[in-house]
């Protein structure tokens, strides 16, 4: 037997103690791993102070989450909303937030109830409500006019609080917005049960594909908004934002705001990533119907047509998410309607 010299021998030992102690460490601390995140996003700082409003829906003591960002000096006395995403919550627009603060707007960020820092409630969602709940938002902060920005499903908002509240929406704004077509006519139906163990089965791997599909050209720091999804999916909690998730996707489905187009009243820009093809359900669209349906750069001229007055803005190889993968181009865009 050859013998080991004592360099070999220390090698050796720090191999056994290295590997012994990883070995020994709880599983929630070793660096490699998701950490377990709280639904309501305790420990996930947001790129500004996060305030509280109370409400109360259906008996319950809820509290909907917002920033309210001034602008540096004087600035312009005008305000935007933005508002977020199904998939996302109001910390992804940090860097809008800080280009209209820097061109002198006050913006009101709310997480919708049932997202972000939002309370997760089980009761029933919909565009209504969660309109009425921007509004009592605004009431209270003092603001009364408003340029809304609505991306994905928040555009689906932002058009419904148009309709509501057409003395407050002065503008809007639709980036890349879904429910441009009526799900229901080619996404078959399923029930919230259904939905609900849809969401269960959620798996890390399937999180972080389904958001690079948001994308043209990924950047691995667009990772962070599926990095909070994977560690909000190993709460404890996470049933409750899985029905959550599944209640807010049966309210995109049976709520379309795309036959009310013709009324809104607001001063309208479209902003369309043409790379766009996200269908609502997609997974069960029959095969021989997706090159139909979700084609996102004929449903901008098409609800361009339908908006009176409305303008559109058209931004080649970008997907989804144009304030995130173009943003320069959206910013211009968008700072450019708030002049006219």
């Amino acid at each position: 037997m050859k013998t080991i010299n004592r360099l070999q021998r220390l090698i050796l030992l720090l191999t056994l103690v290295t590997a012994t102690t990883a070995a020994l460490l709880p599983r929630t601390v070793r660096a490699e791993e998701a950490q377990p995140l709280s639904i309501t996003l305790e420990g996930y700082s947001y790129p500004h102070p996060v305030s509280y409003l109370p409400l109360v829906i259906e008996g319950q003591d809820l509290r909907m989450a917002y920033m309210d960002v001034l602008p540096g000096g004087g600035g312009n006395g005008k305000s935007v909303l933005l508002l977020h995403g199904k998939n996302f919550f109001g910390a992804y627009w940090k860097a809008t937030i800080a280009f209209l603060t820097e061109n002198g707007y006050r913006v009101i960020v709310p997480d919708q109830i049932g997202f972000g820092k939002s309370s997760k409630p089980d009761l029933h969602y919909s565009f209504h409500a969660l309109a009425a709940n921007t509004k009592k938002l605004l009431d209270t902060l003092g603001v009364r006019e408003v340029t809304v920005v609505g991306h994905s499903m928040g555009g689906m908002l932002a058009t419904r609080f148009a309709l509501m509240y057409p003395e407050t929406a002065i503008r809007l704004v639709l980036e890349n917005p879904i429910g441009l077509e009526d799900y229901r006519t080619f996404v078959p139906y399923v029930s919230l049960d259904e939905q609900y163990r849809s969401e269960l089965k959620t798996t890390s791997e399937s999180i972080r594909n389904y958001h690079k599909n948001y994308f043209v050209n990924w950047h691995p720091e667009f990772g962070e908004y599926a990095e909070v999804a994977v560690r909000q999916r190993l709460s404890g909690e996470y049933p409750r934002l899985a029905m959550s998730s599944a209640l807010t996707y049966e309210m995109i489905y049976e709520q379309p705001v795309c036959h009310e187009f013709a009324d809104i009243k607001a001063k309208t820009l479209l902003v369309i990533g043409q790379s766009d093809r996200t269908v609502v359900g997609k997974a069960r669209v029959k095969k021989e119907l997706l090159p139909r349906v979700g084609q996102y750069p004929e449903l901008g001229r098409r609800t361009a047509r339908l908006i009176p007055g409305a303008r559109l803005v058209e931004i080649a190889n970008v997907g989804h998410i144009p304030h995130l993968e173009m943003k320069d181009k959206f910013h211009e865009a968008l700072l450019n309607f708030l002049k006219e």
